[in-house]
Order: structure tokens, then C-alpha cells, then sequence
């Protein structure tokens, strides 16, 4: 197999293990957030347990995408050098700015976060809370920002030629607000807060069908599904944004999404398809010129395809980019339908004694992990065979010593590394939600009806 497709598979796993971790820091440290506050608000301790309970589950998730995240930076090095001379301006800033403004405040609250219960006030562990959480949202940021350039360049120039090429930035704020990057954070931000909000679902879903930690379980599941609702129909918002600026500036991504092939012609939205690169077809379910309606807002508005670029100039697994693309549109639709039907029955007072729903929540947790997944592997790919869109192809950006033997040997070693790793995030996180969210020393505080519906149980 030829060095490129190896490192590429080699960076699409490490990135893709490593993402598992941070949405779900991110989802799990906004509602501490709202616990911490209707604790302090309100006194109620239930508020406080979860608070407790949710942030050693936060320290587990924060812990190993620290340390899955570090090892993509050393890629860059051996299997990219190339795409490294050419972005280290542009990278290197962003970076530096995630170490500054996002690393250190995360890091520095860390600690009162976990160690702090009983040992400051209630109002300055709050304080940290919310600095993780804070700190957590900036890192996303100037990650999302250098990616985002890297679809959509702006504020920089070239200097140099061939392999001495490489861009610099004339403009710092002009990079941080390409015409991506916005769009593109909030976008990220809401699939990490449904990531959060549905670890909490499942895991209090589960609490409600045992019978066990019913009154806390309640007040969790409520304040998650609030959290859920909303962003699940947010990202409609976001992602219809998302999908505009893609129109203007990478029309080819656009075209691949949809697998519409005609140069100049209006584009139909499908349900879900196949995509026959051959024969330039799709065959599925579609609306007709549902694609330039979104748009345009006119059914017969033509939309730029795929033959209006050079072959080399296309993506090249246009069927790939589809299915992706559309597994992330069907999932949020699903979210959306089941937090509003959750959200009907709340409402009804018959959401906690519709077990067939709560089983739905147990099992929907692995859905927003699927949905952010194949929505970036949708975008990474849709955007081949560019790694920096119209600048500097992927072809082009490999470093000129390493083997495809060197590669295919480390790609071994980071997958039985991250195998052990997986297995050892599932155990502990399998362990701290059967210990349940009292601590074994204080019990006293468990409502009584609980303890008894734990001895039935058990």
C-alpha cells in the first residue's frame, strides 16, 4: 500500500480515537456547569452529588484524550514534514493560542475542580467548574480555527517556491475569522454538548429501568434532555449555515455531499442513496432539487457538480464522502424526533414509566459519537485532494524519508495501544457507573426508598 494512503489512514484513526474524549468533556463540563448552579442555587444536595458523581467521570474522559491527543502532534512531524514547513505560521499560532489561552485555564482549575470538594467555598469550586468548562470550549476554538483555515484560507500569504514554499500570516484575526470558522465551532460545539448530554441520558436511563437512584436519576435525566432538545434542533441552524459557506468556497465538497455530477444543473437532496461514480448517478431516495432549494430557496436554481472540476481536482471516494454525510443528517434527525417526543412525555408526566423509551436513551448513547465522526470524516474527505483547499495537495504535503514499512508498523502499534486504551476507558467508566453516584462511606445520604430498591435488586 502506497505511504500516502497509510499515513492518511494513520491520521484518520489517531484523530478518530482521540475525538471519542474531548466532545464528551465538553458536553459533560457544561452541565456541571447547571449542576453546580442549581446546587448553590437552590441547596438541594442531589444537585451536588451529581455534580460529584459526573466530574470523576469528566476526569476519566479529560485524562485519556490528553493523552491520545499528543500523538497526533508527532505525526505532523514524521508523516506530514512537508505540510508541516508549509502551515507552521498559521498552526503554530493557533496552537500557541490554544496553550494560552485554553490549556492553562483548563489545567489551572483542574485541580480545584477535582480536589477541591469540602476545601474552598461552594461559590469558588463553582468558579473552576466553570474555568474547565470555559477552558475546554476555548481548546475547541483554535483547533477548530487551524482546521477551518486549512479549508478555507484566508489572511496569509506565500512565500518561497516549491518545496521551500510555505504561508504566513499577514492578517492573525483574518485567520481566525475565515469564512469557515465560526460555523464550524459552533457547529463542533453543539455535536459535543448532545455528546455529553446523552452519556448522561444512557447512564441515568439505566439508573431509572433498575430501579436504582431514582429521585437523583429524575432530576439528571431532565436537566440532559433540556441540554439535548435544544442543541439537537440547533444544529439544524448551524449545520444549514455550515452547508452555505461550503457552497461559496468549496463547491466540489458540496457537490461530493450530494453526489450531484452535472456541471451546471439544479441538484436534488437525498434521503439516502448510492453513489455510481462511473456512470455519475445516485440511486436512492430524493427530493427533487431539494439541494437548491436549501440553497437558494428555488427548486430549479442551478448548483455547481463535479464535472465542473478537473478529475484531479475531485474528490476521490465521492461515495464515501455521501454515505458519511448522510449518516450524520439522519442521526441528527433521529435526536431531534426522540428529544422532542422525551420532552412531549416529560411533559405528560409519563416519561419515567416508559421503559421502552428510556431502553431507546440507554442504547442512543454511541449515536452523537457516530454523528461527529462521520460529519468530520465527511468534511476531511470532501475536501481531498486538497490538505490546505486550493493551495497544497495531500499528495504533495508527505515527508519525502518515511516508509510505507515504517508506517504500517506504527499504525499496528497505536492500534493495540489504543485497543488497551479503549478497553480500559470502558472498564473504569463501567465501573464508576455501577458504583453509582454515592459515595460507599456515605450511604446516610441515599433517600431510603433507594437503598431499599437496591436490596431487592441486588
Amino acid at each position: 500500500m502506497e505511504v500516502e494512503i497509510l499515513a492518511r489512514i494513520q491520521f484518520a484513526f489517531t484523530i478518530a480515537f482521540h475525538y471519542i474524549y474531548p466532545p464528551l468533556s465538553i458536553g459533560l463540563g457544561l452541565i456541571m456547569v447547571i449542576m453546580e448552579g442549581l446546587y448553590i442555587r437552590t441547596g438541594n444536595k442531589e444537585y451536588e452529588t451529581l455534580a460529584r458523581f459526573w466530574t470523576k467521570i469528566f476526569a476519566l474522559t479529560f485524562g485519556i484524550g490528553v493523552a491520545t491527543g499528543i500523538v497526533m502532534e508527532f505525526e505532523f512531524g514524521t508523516n506530514w514534514a512537508t505540510y508541516s514547513r508549509y502551515v507552521g505560521d498559521v498552526f503554530g499560532s493557533a496552537l500557541a493560542a490554544e496553550g494560552i489561552f485554553a490549556f492553562a485555564l483548563e489545567s489551572g482549575f483542574l485541580g480545584v475542580l477535582l480536589f477541591g470538594w469540602n476545601r474552598v467555598k461552594p461559590w469558588v469550586h463553582m468558579v473552576s467548574t466553570v474555568g474547565v468548562f470555559l477552558g475546554s470550549m476555548f481548546s475547541a476554538i483554535w483547533i477548530v480555527v487551524a482546521n477551518s483555515w486549512q479549508q478555507t484560507p484566508t489572511g496569509y500569504h506565500v512565500v518561497g517556491e516549491g518545496m521551500n514554499a510555505r504561508a504566513e500570516i499577514t492578517d492573525f484575526w483574518a485567520m481566525v475569522f475565515n469564512p469557515s470558522s465560526v460555523d464550524r465551532i459552533i457547529h463542533v460545539w453543539q455535536g459535543a454538548f448532545l455528546a455529553g448530554a446523552f452519556l448522561i441520558l444512557s447512564v441515568h436511563a439505566w439508573y431509572l429501568i433498575r430501579g436504582r437512584y431514582v429521585d437523583i436519576s429524575k432530576k439528571a435525566f431532565t436537566i440532559a434532555l433540556a441540554v439535548a432538545t435544544i442543541f439537537s434542533l440547533t444544529q439544524l441552524v448551524s449545520g444549514h449555515s455550515s452547508a452555505n459557506v461550503v457552497a461559496k468556497h468549496q463547491p466540489a465538497k458540496l457537490a461530493a455531499l450530494e453526489g450531484h455530477f452535472e456541471a451546471s444543473a439544479p441538484a436534488d437532496m437525498y434521503v439516502f442513496g448510492w453513489v455510481d461514480k462511473e456512470k455519475q448517478k445516485v440511486i436512492g431516495m430524493r427530493v427533487p432539487g431539494g439541494l437548491s432549494f436549501l440553497l437558494h430557496y428555488n427548486f430549479d436554481t442551478p448548483v455547481t457538480g463535479l464535472n465542473a472540476f478537473p478529475l484531479d481536482e475531485q474528490p476521490g471516494q465521492v461515495n464515501a464522502v455521501f454515505q458519511f454525510y448522510h449518516i450524520m443528517v439522519a442521526i441528527g434527525m433521529f435526536l431531534i424526533g426522540l428529544t422532542l417526543f422525551a420532552s412531549f412525555m416529560w411533559w405528560r408526566k409519563k416519561l419515567f414509566e416508559t421503559k421502552w423509551l428510556l431502553w431507546v436513551f440507554v442504547f442512543s448513547v454511541i449515536l452523537p459519537q457516530i454523528a461527529n465522526q462521520a460529519g468530520w470524516f465527511a468534511a476531511e474527505m470532501g475536501r481531498q485532494p486538497w490538505v490546505v483547499y486550493g493551495l497544497l495537495r495531500t499528495s504533495d504535503a508527505l515527508s519525502k524519508t518515511v516508509t510505507a514499512n515504517q508506517v504500517l508498523f506504527s499504525l499496528i502499534m497505536f492500534t493495540i495501544i489504543y485497543a488497551l486504551l479503549l478497553i480500559l476507558f470502558l472498564y473504569l467508566l463501567n465501573k464508576k457507573i455501577k458504583h453509582g453516584p454515592y459515595d460507599e462511606h456515605n450511604t446516610e445520604t441515599r433517600p431510603f426508598q433507594e437503598e431499599v430498591s437496591d436490596a431487592v435488586i441486588n
